[in-house]
């Protein structure tokens, strides 16, 4: 008979100290990472005024993060997980500095070289985030994983509404360079966070299998559990033809007229929204009915891209992405928790690699496609037609998965209740 376990305190999981330094370093990267992409994507924009170079940008990071992040799994089970993140977090900083370079003078800009930066970050991006995935559950007691996801996936939130938001403010008044350095200062922070958190006992798989058996070892357990597959493969659908993000630009330059400023604030709205419902998941965790609850939210986002995709007044387009990311944050919240409670302790880089393989794939390469089809249809239409998509796909999922569509946990044990 499981024990009870006590998740319903919304502080739970702050009252560890090693817990609070891995959220200050989530959120330290975080605020960097989602202002990196900000200014970047309204830089290049502004050079080449092209949709094809946004979908370029996403492809750059996409092509070394996709290529590397099954080797990272493998990696992150095999080596102390901690120094991975440390090392990672360091080349971050390098990046980041030399995009400061590259932008000292508004003369000098080589798309080239801003290309060549994010492929470099992306190839650290490989490594870093099957590591961070696998590092969090040796930082967090399983008896708290609800509510410190809640948590850490809020500080993600938070800081992403802060990041952009600041960032078109910076952009505007100093411009690129000084954007860098204040985002090479936010790399840094993460970089001592991470390092104030002591080591701590990892388990290493019993047998060093061959490195590609080992690797295909994390994708035969993710595509042996319904669950875990169609979760993934629904985030994966949705955000790939659903997301916006790549083509804010256009929106706040062409269509909203709203400027770097506009810019950042649409970049912010949806992560207002995620971050209202993170807080209210620490109290009330969405896994009593978890593959129910994935699937309402995936359709209720591709709702919400059909009104922004149709919107032209700012005050209506800032309000379609903030609940856009009301539906995204209840999604993140169920599918992380699925990934920690139905995860082997020995294999959680691998699994986490597989899970990032989908997350990339949606997010960088979804800009691809997004700006891919912008530049054949333009923006609205792509917009509008992708909600359409991520409709059909929660509809289709929710028929060919009833393992994950009757997936539930118990909120006080946190077991799986139903078995196929």
């Amino acid at each position: 008979m499981p024990s009870k376990i006590s998740t319903h305190h919304f502080s739970a999981a702050l009252k560890n100290p090693d817990i609070r330094f891995f959220i200050g370093s989530v959120g330290f990267f975080t605020l960097g990472s989602r202002a990196l992409a900000v200014v970047i994507g309204f830089q290049i924009y502004k050079i080449t005024h092209s949709a094809m170079a946004l979908g370029w940008l996403g492809l750059v990071e996409a092509i070394p993060a996709l290529s590397l992040v099954l080797i990272g799994g493998y990696v992150a089970d095999h080596f102390s997980r901690r120094k991975i993140l440390l090392i990672t977090r360091a080349s971050s900083c390098a990046c980041t500095l030399t995009l400061a370079a590259l932008s000292m003078h508004s003369y000098t800009h080589s798309l080239t070289g801003l290309y060549s930066v994010i492929f470099a970050a992306g190839i650290a991006r490989g490594f870093a985030d099957p590591a961070n995935t696998a590092f969090e559950a040796q930082v967090v007691p399983k008896t708290i994983t609800v509510n410190a996801t809640s948590w850490i996936a809020s500080t993600w939130i938070g800081c992403s509404v802060i990041g952009p938001a600041i960032i078109g403010f910076v952009f505007d008044a100093r411009g690129a360079c000084a954007c860098y350095l204040l985002i090479t200062g936010f790399f840094m922070l993460s970089w001592f966070s991470t390092r104030a958190i002591g080591p701590k006992p990892q388990v290493m798989p019993e047998y060093k299998e061959p490195l590609l058996k080992s690797i295909s070892m994390g994708w035969r357990f993710v595509l042996s559990h319904q669950p875990l597959w169609g979760a993934m493969t629904l985030d994966l659908i949705a955000v790939l033809f659903g997301g916006v993000i790549a083509l804010l630009p256009i929106y706040a330059n062409d269509i909203l007229h709203v400027g770097a400023k506009g810019l950042g604030l649409l970049n912010a709205a949806s992560s207002v929204g995620a971050l209202c419902m993170t807080l209210y998941a620490t109290k009330h965790p969405p896994l009593a009915h978890a593959g129910r609850n994935l699937l309402l939210t995936v359709a209720g986002f591709g709702l919400s891209i059909l009104i922004f995709g149709f919107s032209k007044n700012f005050l209506l387009s800032l309000a379609a992405l903030a609940l856009s990311g009301v539906f995204d944050a209840i999604s993140m919240v169920i599918r992380r928790s699925m990934v920690r409670l139905l995860s082997p302790d020995d294999m959680r880089g691998r699994i986490s690699a597989v899970s990032w393989i989908f997350i990339c794939s949606s997010n960088e390469l979804g800009a691809f496609e997004s700006g891919m089809v912008a530049a054949a249809i333009g923006a609205i239409p792509c917009v509008t037609v992708g909600g359409v998509i991520t409709l059909a796909v929660a509809g289709l999922t929710a028929y060919i998965a009833p393992q994950l569509r009757k997936l539930r946990f118990d909120p006080n044990t946190l077991q799986r209740l139903y078995f196929p």
